[in-house]
């Protein structure tokens, strides 16, 4: 897997696209233009066709940031007030 032979390049100097960074962070490459836009994360321009790029290094400290944090997450939760069932008992917690 590319992503694997990514990470065990630990060179300073790797550039990575923002595809394989997205893949990495379990986002998607739009999510990633945002943070870049809001200064969450750099990216770089690649000097011919101006594509952006990651510093693999950066992508890594990034995860080492979110395995470190004690920040609570988000989650959406949604409940079915019908059960598909036909059963209207209430839910027993």
């Amino acid at each position: 897997m590319r992503i694997e032979n990514d990470m065990a390049d630990n060179d300073p100097s790797k550039f990575i696209t923002i595809k394989v960074a997205a893949e990495m962070l379990g986002v998607s490459p739009l999510t990633l233009r945002n943070w870049d836009k809001r200064k969450k994360l750099t990216a770089y321009r690649h000097p011919i066709n101006n594509y952006r790029v990651y510093k693999l290094v950066d992508i890594q400290n990034f995860l080492t940031g979110i395995e470190n944090t004690n920040k609570p997450r988000k989650i959406r939760i949604d409940f079915l007030n019908d059960d598909p069932t036909g059963d209207d008992e209430e839910l027993k917690i």
